[in-house]
């Protein structure tokens, strides 16, 4: 490649960043601040250039612009892993629009059987009770006894288990459940190595042992990655903080060091947007809310771990299912389908006005969708600053976990590298699964769809979210789950049904997964 394209591909990513940079949730606070730095008497119109630069740089705007271009960086496409043509993943495409259809219509069954509407504007009386009730809704009265969940993760799973590849032809004696006929490229066990380099390489981690000495004068590695992280939180710069997760983060500075990375730091604006949600959810009563309350219910409340939480993950999910910025980003998402419900409001004319996108989120939960957001209440104790780390987190990894796309992040993805990695490096595991015609992925899947969120004990959880974001890679599940079958493989190969494998692999409670991770991707 000549100097001539250096300069086009340049001048060309710059004018896309540019346009896009416009499209972000922070570009309208970014441009006023600049612009009332522009008037101020920093920046002298006979020195403009000079002065804009230096102005910006004492301001802590620079900062905020590689923090934003950083952000906008992280939500361009990856190449190191291109997979086939877009055009023979169409399959995977239309499974998930079929898929979509299929849930639209559970749910206008359920509302049909329940005789109750999609959406409504809120009577005055319920208004009032509920915003009563806000910081304690657990004590909001509603009757969700026949209410009961759209889906669970196996039947998402009885979906990838039917995806058919039309153009592969089936060898004889392969079985029908492998996900080996789906043409996404998944890394190698080496080339994972690669990825995950502090890892592979034995380099001091949190989570493996807080307690061993640290370099230099510090009594501990915690205390050594506390000082740091806290240098990290002062630089400001996202780019640093993703780096230092990769070794794990000290349990004080993580909250802070997400939001660093996730670009999800709250501003005014930010939080005028949040009491906007709570508004919407006082003046709209939609079908939705009591899906997502009976979740809650199932799941959180129910959970030694999270039941304490119960009144803010309400709110959370509420708030993030009238969230209508949520809906872009993930119906635009090429890979995925993108169909949306129109509802009209009942008791009014069915015109525009009356008509709003169900739910204006354009996420429709499941059981188990809780789960998401669950780990976000350790971190925060504003509920504000724990909604847009969720989100975040959502938009940028979970979305994938519950949509039918050949994207390298995706769920189907990361079921056919796990197959590939146990088929691989387990061989013996992977015929005894075999030989009792139960599909390997079958019994991880819970873990793969809610990104282990329910099955390991918090803090464990938050170090393999904190590899997520620090790598930026959904693969270390998958991984994960690996590992686990490896660890336990003993007592796997002396069981010989799904029941019994399943009792093998319901207590992860006692698992260090940093550790775990480590030593295989040490392992030669």
């Amino acid at each position: 490649m000549n100097n001539e394209d250096n300069k086009w591909d340049t001048e060309k990513s710059a004018n896309k960043l540019t346009e896009e940079i416009q499209c972000m949730t922070n570009y309208k606070n970014l441009y006023n601040e600049v612009q009332h730095l522009v008037a101020s008497s920093a920046v002298k119109k006979d020195n403009f250039k000079t002065t804009l630069i230096d102005a910006l740089k004492n301001n802590g705007l620079e900062t905020e612009i590689r923090n934003t271009v950083f952000h906008w960086a992280r939500s361009q496409p990856k190449d190191e892993l291109k997979s086939p043509d877009a055009a023979d993943l169409n399959y995977l495409r239309k499974a998930q629009i079929q898929w979509e259809r299929r849930i639209q219509k559970s749910l206008n069954s359920m509302c049909n059987e329940l005789n109750v509407p999609l959406a409504r504007i809120r009577p005055s009386s319920d208004k009032d009770e509920l915003a009563e009730k806000w910081n304690e809704l657990s004590t909001y009265d509603v009757d969700l006894s026949q209410y009961r969940p759209l889906y669970a993760p196996k039947d998402f799973l009885e979906v990838l288990f039917s995806i058919r590849d039309p153009l592969f032809k089936k060898q004889q004696n392969q079985p029908n459940w492998e996900f080996s006929h789906i043409q996404i490229r998944v890394k190698t066990l080496e080339q994972l190595r690669m990825t995950y380099s502090e890892l592979a390489q034995g380099a001091p981690l949190l989570g493996v042992d807080n307690e061993m000495p640290a370099v230099g004068n510090y009594k501990s590695l915690e205390i050594e990655r506390t000082e740091l992280g806290e240098k990290v939180l002062n630089s400001n710069h996202s780019p640093i903080a993703q780096e230092f997760l990769k070794r794990g983060s000290p349990r004080a500075l993580r909250g802070q060091l997400w939001s660093l990375v996730l670009g999800s730091v709250v501003k005014e604006i930010d939080a005028d947007y949040y009491e906007e949600l709570k508004s919407m959810v006082l003046q709209y009563d939609i079908m939705v809310d009591k899906l997502i309350i009976k979740d809650v219910q199932l799941t959180a409340s129910n959970d030694d771990q999270y039941f304490v939480f119960e009144d803010v993950l309400y709110k959370t999910m509420i708030c993030f299912s009238r969230d209508s910025e949520i809906l872009r980003p993930v119906t635009s998402d090429k890979s995925a389908g993108g169909q949306v419900i129109h509802a009209v409001l009942q008791g009014k004319p069915a015109a525009l006005e009356n008509t709003l996108v169900f739910p204006p989120s354009g996420v429709i939960p499941f059981h188990g969708f809780t789960m998401y957001a669950t780990p976000f209440c350790y971190l925060y104790d504003d509920p504000c600053a724990m909604y847009y780390s969720f989100r975040a987190f959502y938009l940028r990894y979970w979305f994938r976990l519950h949509t039918v796309s050949s994207h390298e992040q995706g769920i189907v993805a990361l079921c056919l590298l796990f197959e590939r990695l146990l088929q691989c490096h387990e061989p013996q595991l992977w015929t005894h699964f075999r030989n009792l015609q139960i599909q390997p992925v079958r019994v991880v899947f819970k873990w793969l769809m809610r990104g282990f969120s329910g099955h390991l004990p918090p803090e464990q959880l938050l170090y393999l979210w904190d590899l997520i974001l620090g790598y930026d890679s959904l693969e270390i599940v998958s991984l994960l789950a690996v590992t686990i079958l490896s660890f336990r493989k003993d007592n796997l190969l002396q069981v010989n049904n799904l029941q019994n494998i399943e009792a093998v692999l319901a207590d992860l409670s006692s698992l260090k997964i940093m550790p775990l991770l480590q030593l295989v991707l040490l392992k030669e």
